[in-house]
């Protein structure tokens, strides 16, 4: 039986998915999980390594199209995401920043919260003064209140954040979206709509995503009530 269909644009949109770049903690996480409990890599960089795969990401965006045709990038506020998303999307000359798609940061796309001093966030007023160029007004407070030092963010809770995510980005009026995040919190966005795939793609679309991999996919609404979420 023949599996392809067809479905109106205005049914669609195209969302790209970056992992950010490789970071400090990534480094030093491989000799010892148990450095991620450091308060030494709070919200790390990028290593050196992670800005040659940011630049390598850039070209690949620019010489493709795909930074033309973006219309939004919505980036995790962590500072090793914010600078990927800047680095890979954003203007290189600020007096043409109107040439790249607008940037906002969201807590709904950050890593899983608590526990690892790597995914907490700076400040906003902070993180304001070192990316000027993304907009932090959806940000809903200034310190990280979502960070707790005791208990880390459940599998459940990870996935409800997808699924928020997931239908806050679908009442967004752009079509075609980058979303610079997290390798957990990509892969649970994903698992929103995995269930509607055969086990073979849904073993393709949900593996573990790269540093600064990018990986896209179309969500289409096939309710006849514009509802794709329920």
């Amino acid at each position: 039986m023949d599996a392809r269909f067809l479905y109106p644009l205005q049914s669609c949109k195209i969302i790209h998915l970056v992992r950010h770049g490789q970071a400090m903690h990534n480094v030093e996480a491989e000799k010892d999980r148990n450095a991620l409990l450091s308060p030494h890599l709070f919200d790390p960089p990028l290593t050196d390594l992670g800005h040659e795969q940011l630049e390598n990401l850039r070209k690949h965006v620019v010489g493709s199209g795909l930074l033309k045709r973006v219309e939004l990038v919505v980036t995790s506020p962590l500072f090793r995401a914010m600078q990927t998303a800047v680095g890979v999307f954003g203007s290189e000359d600020q007096s043409h920043i109107s040439s790249s798609p607008p940037i906002c940061a969201l807590e709904l796309a950050r890593d899983r919260n608590g526990l690892r001093p790597p995914d907490m966030r700076r400040n906003v007023s902070e993180s304001q003064a070192l990316f000027p160029t993304i907009d932090f007004s959806l940000m809903e407070s200034e310190e990280d209140n979502l960070w707790n030092p005791d208990v880390r963010e459940s599998e459940e809770e990870l996935l409800a954040r997808g699924l928020e995510f997931m239908k806050w980005l679908w009442t967004r009026p752009e079509k075609e979206v980058v979303v610079v995040s997290h390798g957990i919190m990509l892969q649970h966005m994903l698992y929103v709509f995995a269930n509607d795939c055969q086990d073979s793609v849904r073993h393709e679309l949900c593996k573990r995503f790269g540093n600064c991999e990018i990986r896209t996919v179309v969500i289409v609404d096939k309710s006849l009530n514009s509802s794709m979420i329920h």
